[in-house]
């Protein structure tokens, strides 16, 4: 399945930069497509819509394709061809391939559910259910797995090899092999692969148009659209043109092209590509990756300022040394070491008072001390104390969090 006579071509040179490719698919890919699945699987269980469950489908197709991944960097890396054992070859590939050919069908699936909301808006929202869309997304993965299937058809052939420690995993087939795989690459190529695309191509082409000709829609949102349409098709095209294309080659010469493996490579990184995709077409998306990176900027600013207390003094001892970022007896942040309170406004965004714990509201009643702990902690309590006035109490922890 793999690639025919191409080991014959490439050799070990080339091998060595495809672990590379591999990682950075994997750590690219991964942690994009766990928080592109958290924020649909949230969206669908609230309230479930044709695009989310798609689009859920299709980061679960992602996920399935990065976590067999591992198995090809072993692969890469090993001296042996094939470092594993028997049984993983064709489950690897079984699952490598069903994710690729069931995100073509899910992509589809997406440019239809699109190009319909826009053109028919009242009727198709008034028909369309849910229950249809889980009922073609199982068809979907249905029809991928069926077909890829052959994998094992191809794996228990008579004529197959046995594998062992110097065999190859799908990478040299014997004649009666290829006469059962080529038809089926053919095959995939054709259904799996171009008229899904004609589909997606005629779908965003008539998105496109519609967009262009309402007068209503802002230009800068019809060059947002546009551009996600055509960002899209790109996707499609790219990632998963030249190796369907290499099934087509392969079947005409009876073995596969040379660089079919650069094909494979591509169809590999689709899972890297689609979140971005998912950001700027999905307002859920953006909003799980803001969340994310706040928790985390905020996490980042609370070490960075306990880094830069190196003093962490009693409130009552004074300050002795100029610029020892210690806290002079005005009650104001000495030394450069220590932000000031205007840098900590600019990052108050970060940081909200009801995101204090009960811990750092006890904090706040300590005094000076506990006082400049918290505006480096969260920087809106500066704010909040001279819109309320500097002696102004503190609410209480309960109003806080």
């Amino acid at each position: 399945w793999g690639g025919g006579r191409t080991q014959r071509y490439h050799g070990n040179g080339h091998k060595a930069s495809y672990p590379c490719h591999y990682i950075i698919t994997f750590l690219t890919g991964l942690p994009s497509n766990l928080l592109a699945g958290y924020a649909f699987l949230r969206k669908v269980r609230q309230k479930a819509t044709p695009m989310d469950v798609f689009l859920l489908n299709l980061t679960i197709s992602d996920l399935i394709l990065l976590l067999i991944l591992p198995f090809k960097m072993a692969e890469a890396s090993s001296d042996v061809p094939w470092p594993l054992p028997a049984f993983l070859c064709p489950l690897t590939n079984f699952c490598f391939y069903s994710s690729i050919y069931s995100s073509t069908l899910f992509l589809t699936g997406v440019s239809i559910e699109r190009y319909l909301c826009i053109a028919y808006p009242i009727k198709f929202k008034s028909e369309r259910r849910p229950t249809y869309v889980i009922v073609a997304s199982l068809f979907f993965w249905f029809l991928a797995c069926f077909h890829c299937s052959i994998i094992y058809t191809v794996q228990y052939h008579p004529e197959a090899q046995p594998m062992s420690h110097n065999s190859t995993c799908y990478e040299s087939f014997s004649n009666g092999q290829l006469k059962i795989l080529l038809p089926v690459r053919l095959q995939l190529c054709i259904l799996l692969f171009f008229l899904p695309f004609i589909i997606t191509l005629f779908c965003y082409i008539r998105v496109i148009r519609i967009l262009t000709s309402l007068p209503h829609i802002k230009p800068q949102r019809k060059k947002r659209a546009v551009g996600l349409a055509v960002a899209t098709l790109l996707n499609f095209a790219v990632c998963f043109g030249p190796f369907n294309i290499s099934h087509l080659v392969g079947y005409i010469q009876f073995w596969s092209p040379e660089w079919r493996v650069y094909g494979f490579l591509l169809s590999s990184f689709n899972s890297t590509l689609d979140p971005v995709i998912f950001y700027f077409s999905s307002t859920a998306i953006q909003q799980t990756f803001a969340h994310c990176w706040e928790a985390t900027h905020c996490k980042l600013l609370t070490l960075a300022s306990r880094w830069s207390l190196p003093c962490c003094r009693t409130a009552g001892e004074p300050n002795k040394e100029a610029g020892a970022g210690g806290i002079s007896t005005s009650g104001e942040l000495a030394g450069a070491a220590i932000p000031t309170e205007a840098s900590f406004v600019q990052t108050a965004r970060a940081c909200e008072i009801r995101a204090l714990s009960p811990q750092q509201v006890q904090v706040l009643h300590t005094g000076l001390l506990g006082y400049t702990e918290a505006i480096l902690h969260c920087p809106d309590l500066q704010e909040y104390k001279e819109q309320n006035g500097a002696d102004t109490n503190l609410p209480d922890g309960s109003d806080l969090s």
